[in-house]
């Protein structure tokens, strides 16, 4: 009985980018060039840079032990959203040469060799147009062809910086991955067992008879036993490209005031709401991209509580744009009659150049339509948050959530209206956080602690003692810290003993919590730290 229907092999054209992960941070400005920099991920290094390969770093190793090899490491988290994001332009720029890529995934990609060696008259010659490709965008590219996706692979791998392309014989497939390890299977479970077996390479593994193997290894080993011999059966699927629904502006020269940069966008702001929308779509989350003429660039990713119009496009740019500091343009403020020191009034720390719009989440418009009667109180409330957000800025309308910690005021967070909740603030929340007050919670939490007094019956201040006990009961309280407004103490409760962070100076609490029901029947969370009482909420 045959096992498998081994059809002729179908040469496969492997474009691999060294240590992407790397690449797409650097590309997104998240580590900076020139210095030892890593991608962490789960603990260990998933990439790093030539300079921290030079001190030692590997990948897969512990960021502790990187950072003892290399102190000046620097370091920013695995991101496959980035890496993705990053590798689009990549992929687009392959495809404008060689059309048909099937991405494997970010950093590497493939392409039957076929088509495009009869194109350039060579499958060497249509490796070097994947090279130029590549090169155009700045990126380092290598390049394997191969009878499998599997053995292209190991060959693009296997080449280097002065010889960056390996194109493998018809046929040769097999002898070339035979001294190959096993680990590079992708299998560490299958590859610890065939170790134990003393089966090392892949030449070993793919002299073993198919049916032994699938007797001893089931599905998954028939597969790996399929590739070891250079047989893949995977067939390079291309993708259909997405249509494009980001829109880009540039200007030239660049724009250095925030409304001239406002009015331009108008028209680019309603292309891309309209191009959406004609796929059936809105944006409910979107990022904005501003590069400067210093090739500086913001980034950051907008939330809106429904959809995105033209005019919430406009404001998040402006928004973003606020929080810089004016360019000096002593001509542009004369022209416009500002003379506060030479700087122009709603300008930027250098021109911006290019603006894009990139569409991060998007919904169905089927999901947004408006009701037959309109949407009552919540559109009104959305359309006069929205208009005093659009008038005063994006800090301007907050609204509150719940994040984690043993104070109340960590425990309350503000939220700029339409923006998610920061990444971990739920599971913050959820957390037991021992110490902190048990439902009912105080309905109103100050701001900031305010001064108050408790005093015994000798009118002195109440104390603890080194156990945490109370040295004398309360009998007086004094909101505001003033002791002609003293009241009786009705009830109390407590105290209760706070310590958190004993090992940081910077940021140790050492406390006791205490309630009390005052004799105007109000009730009270107080908090004592060292030497004072303070009101840190009161049960309304």
């Amino acid at each position: 009985m045959m096992l498998f229907q081994l059809e002729t092999p179908v040469r496969a054209l492997v474009t691999w980018f060294p240590d992407w992960p790397l690449v797409a941070a650097r590309l997104a400005d998240a580590l900076p060039p020139d210095v030892p920099v890593a991608v962490i991920g789960q603990g260990v290094i998933a990439a790093c840079s030539a300079e921290a390969r030079a001190e030692g770093v590997v990948r897969g190793l512990r960021l502790r032990e990187a950072q003892t090899r290399c102190p000046e490491l620097v370091v920013c988290a695995v991101d496959p959203v980035r890496d993705a994001r990053e590798f689009e332009p990549v992929v687009s720029s392959l495809e404008e040469r060689t059309p048909g890529v099937e991405v494997l995934r970010p950093g590497l990609c493939a392409i039957r060799a076929k088509g495009a060696a009869r194109y350039y008259g060579g499958e060497e010659a249509a490796a070097g147009a994947v090279l130029e490709s590549a090169d155009r965008l700045g990126v380092e590219a290598r390049v394997g062809i191969a009878d499998s996706v599997f053995a292209a692979e190991q060959a693009a791998r296997s080449t280097s910086e002065l010889s960056a392309v390996l194109v493998l014989p018809p046929g040769s497939s097999r002898d070339f991955l035979a001294p190959f390890p096993v680990e590079v299977l992708g299998q560490p479970k299958l590859a610890s067992l065939l170790k134990r077996l003393g089966i090392l390479t892949l030449g070993n593994f793919a002299n073993l008879h198919a049916a032994d193997v699938r007797a001893r290894f089931g599905a998954a080993g028939i597969t790996a036993h399929a590739l070891a011999s250079g047989q893949d059966p995977r067939k390079v699927i291309p993708r259909t490209p997405p249509r494009k629904l980001d829109q880009r502006v540039e200007f030239e020269p660049g724009l250095d005031r925030v409304d001239q940069l406002a009015f331009q966008l108008r028209a680019t702001a309603d292309a891309f709401v309209a191009g959406v929308q004609t796929e059936g779509l809105v944006c409910t989350e979107l990022r904005v991209l501003i590069t400067d003429e210093g090739g500086s660039r913001s980034e950051r990713t907008w939330g809106h509580p429904r959809h995105f119009t033209a005019s919430d496009v406009v404001d998040r740019v402006r928004w973003q744009l606020q929080s810089q500091p004016p360019v000096s343009n002593d001509k542009t403020a004369q022209a416009n009659g500002t003379h506060d020191g030479g700087m122009a009034r709603g300008g930027l720390s250098s021109p911006v150049t290019r603006v894009e719009f990139v569409p991060v989440r998007v919904d169905s418009i089927a999901h947004h339509g408006r009701a037959l009667f309109g949407d009552g109180a919540e559109e009104q409330i959305h359309h006069g948050l929205s208009r005093i957000q659009s008038m005063l800025g994006h800090e301007a309308v907050v609204v509150p959530a719940v994040s984690g910690g043993r104070l109340l005021a960590e425990r309350r967070r503000l939220v700029p209206w339409g923006d998610a909740l920061p990444a971990g603030t739920a599971a913050l929340a959820s957390r037991p956080w021992p110490g902190r007050i048990p439902d009912p919670q105080p309905a109103t939490v100050f701001a900031s602690l305010i001064p108050v007094l408790l005093l015994d019956a000798n009118k002195e201040k109440v104390r603890t003692d080194h156990r945490g006990g109370l040295i004398a009961p309360p009998m007086w309280f004094c909101p505001g810290g003033d002791p002609a407004r003293r009241r009786l103490v009705a009830q109390w409760a407590g105290p209760w003993p706070l310590r958190q962070r004993w090992w940081d100076a910077d940021h140790r609490l050492e406390s006791d919590r205490f309630q009390l029901v005052d004799g105007n029947g109000e009730a009270w969370l107080l908090l004592l730290d060292e030497q004072n009482w303070w009101a840190e909420a009161r049960y309304d």
